[in-house]
């Protein structure tokens, strides 16, 4: 899956994903269901992977040998990234944790989930040459 492809399914991928939580907040408005900066919240993640997907690509399509290390870094920044913004988040926002905890970590959950999935397209189509 080269880059191009890549972007135009993350793009259809976090407009299902942000579908789904307007849907939620729409359907259900009287449950708080979303923190209070989802949406700041969704697209950080949405950014830093998509990052994260970039680096780990250009490192395995630049040297093959390596392509684990870059996978290994990509994943690395967007760990690093996440806790710095949790952090951050947390001390500038005094309200429910939970819900904050169960929204940050579904999303950062799914979108590694899409991040791994197009990397092992791209390992299984090296795999094959």
């Amino acid at each position: 899956m080269n880059l191009t492809k890549f972007t135009i399914c993350y793009l259809i991928y976090v407009a299902a994903i942000a579908g789904v939580a307007y849907l939620l907040s729409s359907f259900f408005p009287d449950v708080f269901i979303l923190a209070r900066k989802f949406w700041v919240v969704l697209g950080f993640l949405s950014g830093i992977t998509f990052i994260a997907y970039t680096i780990a690509y250009l490192g395995i399509r630049r040297h093959p040998e390596t392509g684990v290390m870059a996978i290994m870094a990509s994943i690395a920044i967007k760990m690093i990234f996440s806790m710095a913004f949790v952090l951050i988040y947390s001390l500038n926002n005094k309200e429910n944790g939970l819900v904050f905890v169960l929204n940050f970590f579904s999303l950062y959950l799914l979108f590694s989930f899409f991040e791994i999935y197009c990397l092992l397209r791209n390992l299984r189509h090296q795999i094959k040459k």
